[in-house]
């Protein structure tokens, strides 16, 4: 992929927060770094995008947050998947894998 900035739409972004707090809480910063590390360094999430997609994510139910400290001995706030944010990932997944598939038949002909 070529050095242009990948922008990513306001859900993508929700859908990708979902998937990196899958397997476990994590502040915000490891949000940032998991999404990054499963893209291969495609994706790279701004703090100023970041931080207003969780404090939505928290109002809707997806995910709930407890303070507690970071392994620099920092007091970081971590986020977590309610059950609603589990099946709304659920959810998005099966969407975006019909997406991903209508937008490649696309891309392939002629």
């Amino acid at each position: 992929m070529n050095n242009s900035k990948v922008d990513l739409l306001q859900g993508t972004l929700e859908m990708l927060i979902l998937k990196s707090l899958s397997t476990g809480s994590l502040h915000g910063y490891d949000v940032v770094t998991r999404i990054r590390q499963m893209s291969d360094d495609v994706l790279t999430v701004q703090e100023g995008s970041l931080y207003p997609a969780l404090h939505r994510m928290e109002e809707r139910g997806l995910i709930d947050s407890e303070w507690g400290l970071s392994e620099n001995n920092r007091r970081a706030k971590y986020y977590k998947l309610t059950r609603l944010g589990r099946k709304q990932l659920e959810n998005e997944a099966t969407d975006w894998a019909v997406l991903s598939k209508a937008i490649s038949k696309v891309m392939q002909t002629a």
